[in-house]
């Protein structure tokens, strides 16, 4: 435990090809403690033994719906209890990695699924940021980083459609304001736009689907889950200290934007 610094706390960390799973282990195999926050409790802990067991660092999983703020809060106090039992050490990055996507054309949106994705996708990164944030503020140290896609810069393709590009352009601007308003106490906030990723999310898509993915991409290749959380923890790291506000974009060269 002596040699962990901090904690990083990772939302929507449970699926077992997803990125949050990829970077709750990549912040696990550099050192630090992880906190893996998910709507399946269970699952949550499960994960966090796992990553915790196989990197040897202390990890903790607890259930929240980032779409609840008394969710969120209970979440926060669960992990603040950890900490102060001396089981996990202060928290000192959050990857706000939990969304869902919306595959559906415009004019079969309805409300329902609007809000849903603008809650999970949008809401959810500000209500954990605003649970985490004030203990990251008092250590005069910390690391925020928002899951966008490149779905916010030029629109929505097979995966994520109206709703969901709305909800991962409204993340940069939530993003970037942050940023610029707390840019004074030693914590940062910055934001990826990862392209296609090999993840479950394009799991049932056609081998027609695929290959135009593929095609789109000038280096002819999805990115894989870790070369995500790579770029995730290098912003959480000392050497990402001068980055903040920035957009990081992740897609193989496809600057469309």
């Amino acid at each position: 435990m002596s040699t962990i610094q901090r904690t990083a706390v990772v939302t929507g960390a449970t699926s077992d090809k997803g990125i949050g799973v990829a970077v709750a282990a990549r912040y696990a195999k550099e050192g630090w403690a992880v906190v893996i926050l998910d709507l399946d409790g269970e699952k949550s802990a499960k994960v966090a033994a796992e990553i915790g067991n196989q990197y040897a660092v202390p990890a903790f999983g607890h259930a929240v719906d980032v779409t609840s703020e008394e969710s969120v809060t209970a979440a926060h106090a669960a992990v603040a209890a950890e900490i102060a039992s001396g089981n996990l050490p202060t928290v000192g990055a959050l990857a706000n990695i939990a969304g869902i996507t919306s595959p559906v054309g415009f004019l079969d949106t309805t409300l329902e699924l609007w809000n849903k994705v603008m809650a999970v996708n949008a809401t959810g990164t500000y209500l954990v940021t605003k649970a985490f944030l004030p203990d990251m503020i008092e250590a005069g140290w910390g690391r925020i980083v928002n899951m966008s896609s490149v779905s916010a810069q030029r629109g929505g393709g097979v995966f994520g459609k109206v709703p969901y590009s709305s909800a991962k352009a409204a993340i940069l601007g939530f993003t970037k304001s942050l940023a610029r308003e707390i840019a004074d106490t030693g914590v940062t906030v910055n934001a990826v736009t990862p392209g296609a990723v090999d993840t479950n999310i394009r799991v049932g898509s056609t081998d027609a689907q695929e290959a135009k993915l593929a095609a789109d991409i000038p280096v002819g290749r999805t990115a894989t889950t870790d070369e995500v959380a790579a770029v995730i923890t290098f912003l959480s790291s000392q050497d990402a200290s001068y980055l903040t506000g920035t957009t990081v974009d992740i897609n193989g060269g496809s600057h469309m934007h």
